[in-house]
């Protein structure tokens, strides 16, 4: 029998290569359509699809903007639910600049606004412990 677990959950709502894309470019700032489909390289029938699965998912939603001469259009802006995927695409892309990155180096690093730091995804426990990547210090308890 398969296991009941969250991350399958959640792949099924951002667990395709396009939808990440998709989120990667509103956490950008890219929020309309034309946009996203210009960076993503994702074709319109695709990208309409995913936009259409992460609202109803309740990760982007859609907000009317109105241009002078032009119709109603929609921009996409995340939810709660979409920004706390902030961490696990910061995770992502942390990996890949460590374990895929191209001579040149990272495509871009993402700074604290503050202070200018580079920021880092790091798990931490509820009493403020980081812990390392290795998942060494990690204990799993079923609730089912």
């Amino acid at each position: 029998m398969a296991r009941e677990c969250s991350v399958a959950a959640a792949l099924t709502v951002v667990g395709e290569q396009w939808s990440l894309l998709i989120l990667r470019e509103v956490f950008l700032g890219v929020r309309r359509f034309d946009g996203i489909m210009e960076t993503t390289g994702v074709s319109r029938t695709i990208l309409t699809s995913r936009l259409r699965s992460l609202v109803a998912a309740g990760v982007l939603e859609r907000i009317d903007y109105h241009e002078a001469g032009s119709r109603t259009r929609q921009e996409y802006r995340l939810t709660p639910a979409g920004r706390e995927l902030q961490p696990v695409l910061t995770a992502l892309m942390q990996w890949g600049d460590r374990y895929l990155v191209s001579p040149a180096g990272p495509p871009l690093t993402v700074f604290h606004a503050d202070c200018g730091a580079t920021v880092r995804a790091t798990l931490r426990c509820e009493q403020g412990h980081v812990l390392p990547d290795t998942g060494h210090a990690l204990n799993v308890r079923h609730n089912r």
